[in-house]
């Protein structure tokens, strides 16, 4: 691999690949009830797994999907958290990640070079085998070993969270960072909380927080070639975050444009582009000493 003067790490947490309350939900908000199609057709509109493959294959690069194995809030509540609103949006309308599609999409990502790796239930930030048993439940998928991953929710509790994945075998986590702003905050690069081979990558950019921050598709594009300029002064590690189902440009318009002008602007300057298992392996891991 040729040198680079910064990295583009490019992420995407795999939190609902189905549309399914959000139809009701959204035809009442926007008045507009296509919302409802996807509940009485075969139209699956946040399944956007072979477009984004599609996408990055046709520009030279892969990335990093971290898939959700999330509790269930009847199965694995008490009943009186079932009460709670809040627990029906985090523990319902969740896909199974042993079901088979999810399998199979699981291991074609696999397969085709692209990183698979753990999306931390809500909870299990705080839960050591709750973190052990996600991470052993997606490496019988694979038949590989799980390298990193990201919380979701950005969940943290530090250092214990990153001391539990590094006990559970992870070699990193992308969870630092936060969903109501975006930026470098100034960490340009990866760090070691534990002045080992375990590495954090801070978290520059998410796809919904920049959307929601900027007055239209131009000014959030303008932002990101603030971005990428500040990485490439700082010969920085920025790692982005684009969720599936923002792919779908009918109810996420600007998302998908913006996301592939983030990889080929990275490219014409220069950038090394791809997941974080893969920076991770070429250019923070220490060599094993004889």
């Amino acid at each position: 691999m040729r040198d680079s003067e910064f990295a583009l790490c490019l992420t995407h947490d795999v939190d609902r690949p189905y549309k399914t309350f959000q139809g009701p939900y959204y035809a009442v908000k926007e008045r507009d009830r296509s919302h409802l199609r996807s509940l009485v057709s075969a139209e699956r509109p946040y399944w956007q797994f072979e477009d984004i493959m599609a996408l990055e294959d046709r520009l030279g690069v892969r990335s990093s999907f971290y898939f959700l194995n999330e509790k269930r809030l009847f199965r694995d509540k008490a009943p009186p958290e079932w009460l709670n609103p809040t627990n029906w949006k985090l523990f319902t309308g969740r896909y199974d990640v042993t079901d088979d599609e999810i399998v199979d999409v699981i291991c074609t990502l696999d397969d085709g070079g692209w990183e698979v790796g753990l999306h931390g239930s809500y909870d299990s930030s705080d839960d050591l085998e709750r973190l052990r048993h996600e991470k052993a439940v997606l490496e019988g998928i694979l038949g590989s070993t799980v390298v990193g991953g990201r919380q979701h929710y950005l969940n943290l509790s530090r250092p214990k969270t990153w001391a539990y994945h590094r006990e559970i075998g992870l070699r990193y986590d992308a969870s630092l960072g936060s969903s109501a702003s975006y930026g470098f905050d100034g960490r340009y690069d990866v760090y070691r909380p534990f002045d080992d081979e375990f590495v954090v990558f801070p978290l520059t950019l998410m796809d919904g927080t920049l959307l929601s921050a900027t007055p239209s598709v131009a000014a959030a594009w303008d932002e990101c070639r603030r971005l990428l300029s500040e990485a490439a002064e700082h010969d920085a590690v920025m790692t982005v975050c684009w969720h599936p189902r923002h792919f779908n440009e009918r109810e996420f318009p600007g998302y998908r444009t913006i996301y592939e002008r983030l990889i080929r602007e990275a490219q014409s300057m220069g950038a090394w582009v791809g997941p974080c298992a893969e920076w991770y392996e070429r250019r923070v891991k220490r060599p094993v000493s004889n």
